[in-house]
Order: C-alpha cells, then structure tokens, then sequence
C-alpha cells in the first residue's frame, strides 16, 4: 500500500513558482512530481508549472516503461526550450525538476537542480539526491561541510536546471530500487529542506502513523524556522509518501 500528503506554500512571498502533483493510475502506477522555478529569471511559475503538466502527460502515456523518468525529463526539456523560443525569453522560463515513479513495485526517481528526493527504510535515511548546485560541487571537493550547504552564501546558484542547454544528460537518474527496499520518501523544494534537518525527517517518521501526519510534523519545523525571515522566506514544497507492505 502507498499513502502520500502533499503541501505548497508562497512561504510569505507573493508569488508561489513552486508547482507539484501527485498522480495515481491505479496501485500499481503513481508518480510524484516537484519543480522549483527560478524566480531569478523570471516566469518561474510558467517553467514549473510547463514541466509538472508535461510530466503528467509522459507518464500517463508510458507509464509501464522501465525508462519513463528518462522520458519525462528528455521531454519536459524539450517543452520549455520551445516555450522559450515561442515566448522570446532565452533566459528565462528555467525550473528544477524532481521525479518519482512507482510502477508495478518497482521505484524510479530523477532530478535536476537543488529539488531533493530522500529515501528512508523504517526512518533511517538511507540516501539523497546530490544537488546541482555550487555549494554541493564545494562539498564534493571537500571545501565545505555538508551542514554547511544550507547557510553558504552560493545555496542558491544552481549548475543545471531544466531550460538550459545540456551536454548530455543534465538530469541525473538514480537506481531503480524495489518497494521492499524503502518505506519512506520524501521530495521537496530547497524552500522546504533547507529548514528542516535530515534527523528531525527520520525521528518524525518514528513518530507518526501516516504520511499526512509525518508531512504536518515536518512542515510545522519549516513555519517555524522560516517566520524569523519573514518576506525573505522561500516558497516551499512538499510530497511525503509512505510504503506499507
């Protein structure tokens, strides 16, 4: 059995350009969907709100291919790429971009950009998604601490992101694992992880009986935390899904 919960917010700023959905075929089929735009650039709305719609439709289409992650994310390019020479706008319409799907027992996740996916088996985090973004290219070069991503100054300089050129893949693909190696997912936005700590998502997983209850316990840290910030809050998203066997 899979659960899931979901949350959006403007995080206090006027504009929420974070857009995500939750999709469920049947109990076989669900996908998970969470793009951040680049509100930097301009019309981040607009680029995550193209690449949610359009991974909908992907999936909905080919949803018992093993590559359908891969599919989604060719696809998705190649839609805001064309929106941005429709509109004019080469520099902007830019988004993050996180997937999972759940096919027939089977997990497949993907991402770009600084949108995390955690995975957890009975509340122990057993791996994250690497950002693509200059503080986690410090971490990888042993610059900086992991700790310190959320507070550098560079949090939110990203190396690559849906609408820009790629050379090759610029999404990455993570190994497909099965439903009886995670019970616990969580995907969200930099707005959301960035206030909360990996060991409060696991000690609240210990403490609660669904996704809906884990994902309000989570996301009452990230108010919190972000009140101090008032208008400089980020917008902030959300999907906690749980995998009961």
């Amino acid at each position: 059995m899979i659960e899931f919960s979901s949350v959006t917010s403007d995080g206090g700023r006027e504009i929420n350009e974070d857009r995500l959905n939750t999709i469920k075929l049947d109990d076989n089929h669900f996908c998970f969907i969470v793009a951040d735009g680049l509100g930097g650039h301009g019309m981040g709305d607009i680029a995550s709100t193209i690449a949610v719609e359009n991974a909908e439709d992907v999936f909905r289409s080919f949803c018992d291919n093993d590559d359908v992650v891969e599919q989604i994310f060719e696809s998705v390019q190649k839609r805001v790429l064309y929106e941005q020479k429709h509109r004019r706008t080469r520099f902007s319409i830019k988004t993050t971009l996180a997937v999972v799907a759940v096919t027939n027992s089977v997990i497949h996740m993907g991402h770009i950009g600084d949108t995390r996916i955690y995975c957890f088996k009975g509340g122990v985090i057993k791996s994250r998604t690497l950002d693509h973004s200059v503080p986690q290219m410090l971490v990888s070069m042993g610059k900086i601490t992991e700790d310190q991503i959320r507070n550098h100054p560079d949090r939110n300089r990203l190396l690559r992101v849906i609408g820009e050129e790629w050379e090759g893949a610029g999404y990455q693909l993570a190994e497909s694992v099965s439903v009886n190696d995670v019970s616990e997912i969580l995907i969200c936005s930099d707005g959301f992880w960035e206030l909360i700590k990996e060991e409060d998502m696991s000690k609240l997983i210990k403490e609660s009986e669904n996704a809906e209850e884990w994902l309000a316990s989570m996301t009452e840290i990230v108010k919190a935390a972000g009140k101090p910030l008032n208008e400089k809050a980020d917008n902030y998203s959300a999907i906690a899904i749980m995998i009961r066997q």
